[in-house]
């Protein structure tokens, strides 16, 4: 991985946020990267969860600034950066006030229903991430992405920003977990990403505006697919199996390193 550049793009990592199968990967992949002569990057939303005080978060003023508009709407992109003690691993977090401040991952702690807007803080996300990549002028070879905030954004590098030079030879890899969030998006979903002139017909998928299939869309724009859990649901393996796509059958234990490592290298790059 001697100059590779990979980029993490998340729902969660370790330590910002609890102990789990996406956050722990989304914290010892970049870590392994980096050990292996790589450079990396890792994105998150910054939840209001997240103690900024606590983890030394602070506003990146040369990155934000910018607006985002979702659905005919300008957002505020506010970009917070921290560094991971003890480790060469910078986190990017992606900010909002109406998006993400004093909200939790994907749904309210106190009534434990779904944020109705999780769609638009799944493209405001995917959108802030490129437009701050775009900002540091850093050309990613793999954009490794997990979990569903970060799943649209392989269908916006593929479509919103085919023609944007610094992605020219990046390779999108999606990790698909066992995780499955029951309920559905904003029926809304495609007529929004829509609205950002895309008109690829993997948004048909998202008919049916299920979490599940936003993982789908994410399989259909990627490069190779990770499945890193166990008992995933049969339809997405049937569609990861008739992707022809390179695919890596492996979650998070004992030689998991030497794994990605390879997938990363034989696979992806070659």
């Amino acid at each position: 991985m001697n100059g590779k550049k990979v980029l993490y793009v998340s729902s969660e990592v370790i330590p910002y946020l609890p102990n789990n199968d996406i956050s722990s990967l989304s914290y010892n992949l970049p870590k392994m990267v980096n050990e292996n002569g790589g450079q990396t990057r890792i994105f998150i939303p910054k939840y209001g969860i997240i103690n900024e005080r606590r983890h030394q978060l602070h506003e990146v003023i040369r990155l934000s600034g910018m607006n985002l508009i979702i659905d005919d709407i300008d957002m505020p992109l506010i970009i917070k950066v921290a560094s991971i003690p003890k480790e060469r691993m910078q986190v990017y977090f992606i900010d909002n006030d109406e998006y993400f401040k004093n909200r939790g991952l994907h749904f309210n702690n106190k009534n434990k229903k779904l944020y109705k807007d999780n769609d638009e803080r799944a493209i405001f996300f995917a959108k802030g991430v490129v437009e701050t990549i775009k900002k540091l002028n850093w050309s990613p070879d793999i954009i490794h992405v997990h979990g569903w905030i970060a799943s649209l954004l392989p269908l916006y590098l593929k479509e919103y920003y085919k023609d944007e030079p610094l992605f020219n030879r990046s390779k999108v890899v999606v990790s698909i977990y066992a995780d499955e969030i029951k309920g559905k998006l904003d029926s809304k979903i495609v007529k929004k990403i829509k609205f950002d002139e895309i008109q690829s017909k993997t948004l048909d998928v998202l008919n049916d505006a299920t979490y599940l299939n936003l993982f789908k869309n994410a399989v259909l724009n990627s490069d190779g697919i990770i499945l890193a859990g166990e008992k995933l649901d049969e339809t997405i393996l049937k569609l990861v199996n008739s992707s022809k796509k390179p695919v890596l059958k492996y979650g998070f234990s004992e030689g998991f390193k030497e794994e990605y490592l390879n997938f990363y290298k034989t696979k992806i790059l070659n």
